[in-house]
């Protein structure tokens, strides 16, 4: 979290029908957050900033529900109970684990999982009105 105290983990898993992730988090507020990979694998607290913009290795415009979107990195919003935790498994189709692949989240300078604040409207451009970056993890 901002504070550097650990607070969850992410288990991601190529597939043949995509990368699953299996996420489990608390210290959230209840309700809806943006999560995205980001740019660049590095988590530095309290603002995250250090993760780069959304993942985009083919120059897409932000949102599911854009057409000239999605980022890569671009992923459903992730709800958090009424205790703040969050327990999901989703798979999505627009990375790869696998190196040397244009939209591989392994590339030279590796790639983060960031939570925000707030939920992501999956249209605006950069980040879908989603807020701060409340929580991240270096992808390894």
């Amino acid at each position: 979290n901002t504070k550097g105290k650990v607070v969850g983990k992410g288990f991601l898993g190529q597939t043949r029908n995509g990368v699953i992730v299996q996420l489990r988090a608390s210290g959230l507020d209840p309700g809806f957050h943006g999560i995205h990979f980001h740019d660049i694998g590095k988590c530095m607290a309290p603002d995250f900033k250090s993760a780069g913009e959304h993942f985009n290795p083919f120059q897409k415009e932000h949102g599911l529900k854009n057409p000239k979107g999605p980022h890569a990195g671009d992923l459903n919003n992730i709800n958090a109970d009424a205790k703040g935790f969050v327990n999901t498994t989703f798979i999505t189709r627009n990375v790869t684990l696998k190196k040397d692949m244009k939209n591989s989240l392994f590339d030279e300078n590796g790639s983060a999982l960031v939570i925000h604040a707030k939920a992501d409207d999956q249209m605006s451009n950069p980040s879908g009105n989603s807020g701060d970056r409340i929580l991240c993890g270096e992808i390894k």
